[in-house]
C-alpha cells in the first residue's frame, strides 16, 4: 500500500505559502488544509469567551470545542486574529488537541498542508517539505495591501511591528517553533512573482512524486 503523498508548506505570515499551497493542491488533485485556520479559530473562540488567548485552560477548551462553522468566520484575518493565533499556538495542550486532526486529514488521501510546523512536527515524513519565506519588509507590504483591500487598515509601520512581534513569538516558543525542517527546500519569494514561485515548487513536487 503506497504512502499518501503529503506536501508540507511552512513559513512566516505573508510569505506567499497559502497562495502557493492552494495552487499546488489544485494542480496535483490533492486536498488542501490551511492549518493556520485551526489556530486562528481557536484564538477567536478564546477571545469570544473574554479570555486571554495565552491562557492554557481557556485556549485548550476553545481548541476542543471547534466546529466546522468556526473555519468560516469572517474575522479570522487581521492583526487581532494573527496575535491570538500565535498565542494559542504556543500552548502544548492546544497543539496536541489539533495535531490529530491535521494528521488524519493528510493521511486519508494525501494533501497539501500549510502552516508553521507541518514539516517539523505534523508530517516530518512528508515527501516534499517547502519553507516559504520573504524579507520582513516585503511581507509587511503584502499584508498591508491585503488589509487595505478589505477596508480601513493599520499603518504599514504598525503592520510591520505586529508581524515582527508574531515572528518573534513563533520562532522562540518552547513548543514547535517556526523553523525549516532539515530537509526542507527553501523558497524565498521576496523578488519572485507568484507564477515563478509556483513553477519552481511544482517542479519539485513532480520530482518528489516520481521518486516514490
Amino acid at each position: 500500500m503506497s504512502t499518501p503523498f503529503v506536501i508540507a508548506v511552512d513559513g512566516p505570515a505573508a510569505a506567499g505559502k497559502g497562495t502557493l499551497a492552494r495552487r499546488l493542491a489544485r494542480e496535483l488533485g490533492l486536498p488542501y488544509l490551511d492549518t493556520g485556520l485551526l489556530y486562528r479559530a481557536t484564538g477567536r473562540r478564546a477571545l469570544d469567551m473574554g479570555a486571554d488567548p495565552a491562557d492554557p485552560v481557556a485556549a485548550e477548551a476553545a481548541a476542543r470545542d471547534l466546529t466546522p462553522a468556526d473555519f468560516e468566520r469572517p474575522d479570522l484575518r487581521g492583526p487581532a486574529a494573527d496575535a491570538a493565533a500565535s498565542k494559542v499556538a504556543a500552548i502544548p495542550g492546544v497543539r496536541a488537541a489539533l495535531l490529530e486532526f491535521q494528521r488524519g486529514f493528510g493521511a486519508r488521501h494525501g494533501a497539501v498542508l500549510d502552516g508553521r510546523d507541518i514539516g517539523t512536527v505534523v508530517f516530518p515524513e512528508a515527501r516534499l517539505k517547502l519553507f516559504v519565506t520573504a524579507s520582513p519588509e516585503v511581507r509587511a507590504q503584502r499584508r498591508h495591501a491585503e488589509l487595505l483591500a478589505k477596508g480601513p487598515a493599520p499603518s504599514l509601520d504598525q503592520v510591520a511591528r505586529d508581524m515582527a512581534d508574531r515572528d518573534a513569538r513563533d520562532a522562540n516558543r518552547g513548543v514547535a517553533p517556526l523553523r525549516p525542517a532539515e530537509d526542507a527546500k527553501l523558497l524565498d519569494t521576496s523578488e519572485l512573482d507568484a507564477e515563478t514561485v509556483f513553477q519552481i515548487a511544482l517542479s519539485w513536487a513532480v520530482a518528489a512524486q516520481k521518486a516514490t
